[in-house]
């Protein structure tokens, strides 16, 4: 039933813990009644909450986002991580999209243009990062933009506008379009089913 390994101590041969041997019989009279191990996990859990164990944690479930299939305990790490489709914010316009579309719209996104109050020129936003740390506030005529010229701004107090400065009006302007959206879909949609339900 147990193998002794030496005189201190039993190795349970149920749940395979190294238990004192004043203990064992104790133990070992438990254990095998009340606890079983998990076929997946290898877990000891009490045989009374096994299905409930295997439910919570096991189980197969299908992700609301992706409809991909997989243990329930790694869903929220799913959701939250590897999902292609969680929302995810562009580091330059910080529109919320899905992480499967992040790439591409970056990639049009972070070549768009910004004017440099300071040296007057037109940078893209994938490099303005670097530029802002680079930027002594004196135009470089060799990589100078076509339209980076414009006597007007050149009279400006220099100014850099904060990477945050808008997110917050820019997310309640996506949320409150998103509401709109899903309100009128809603609506169309249940006047849809009610027309179907006249004929």
């Amino acid at each position: 039933m147990a193998v002794a390994s030496d005189d201190a101590t039993r190795n349970c041969s149920h749940c395979d813990r190294v238990i004192p041997s004043s203990n064992f019989d104790l133990h070992f009279a438990h254990c095998s009644r009340k606890l079983e191990k998990c076929k997946i996990c290898g877990d000891m859990v009490p045989r009374a909450s096994a299905e409930e164990h295997f439910l919570s944690t096991h189980a197969p479930v299908s992700c609301s986002l992706c409809s991909e299939t997989m243990e329930r305990e790694v869903l929220a790490i799913h959701k939250g991580e590897n999902c292609p489709q969680r929302i995810v914010t562009c580091e330059f316009c910080e529109f919320p999209l899905p992480a499967i579309d992040l790439l591409e719209h970056q990639e049009v996104c972070g070549n768009r243009t910004e004017l440099c109050y300071l040296c007057n020129r037109y940078i893209r936003l994938r490099e303005r990062i670097g530029h802002d740390s680079r930027c002594t506030g004196v135009a470089d005529n060799i990589a100078e933009s076509s339209r980076a010229t414009r006597p007007v701004e050149r009279d400006r107090v220099p100014q850099r506008r904060q990477p945050n400065e808008f997110s917050r009006k820019r997310l309640l302007f996506t949320i409150a379009i998103t509401g709109i959206a899903v309100l009128l879909g809603s609506l169309l949609f249940q006047r849809k089913t009610e027309h179907s339900q006249v004929h």
